[in-house]
């Protein structure tokens, strides 16, 4: 199956506010990880920081929002979901099916020479 005829999905994630900088990031990698092993392919990772959430979470009045938008299966989002409520790391977590990003019309692959 093809990239393109696989459904496009964006998740968002809520981090524990007081993980340090160092630990958010090892938390995005073991996602990004995570989601290349149950076969999606992301494309695209953004991490919109700390943010005040709308009423505590845990005790949390804060969280370090992370979008990650790829194209994936069902069972791919359904076991991407499990690894992320069995983290403790992730206080809330959603996933929802997206119109997958348009191509730029006229563009095309660049062809990147390589040094011989």
């Amino acid at each position: 199956m093809t990239v393109a005829l696989k459904p496009f999905y964006e998740t968002m994630y809520i981090l524990r506010p007081d993980l340090g900088e160092e630990l958010t990031q090892q938390a995005i990698e073991k996602f990004k990880t995570t989601l290349g092993d149950l076969g999606g392919e992301e494309i695209q990772v953004l991490n919109r920081g700390r943010r005040r959430l709308a009423y505590p979470i845990r005790k949390f009045s804060d969280g370090i929002y992370i979008q990650l938008n790829y194209y994936g299966g069902s069972n791919t989002v359904t076991a991407f979901e499990r690894a992320m409520r069995l983290s403790e790391d992730v206080m809330r977590y959603l996933t929802i099916a997206q119109e997958p990003p348009e191509p730029i019309p006229g563009a095309e692959p660049l062809d990147i020479a390589t040094p011989e």
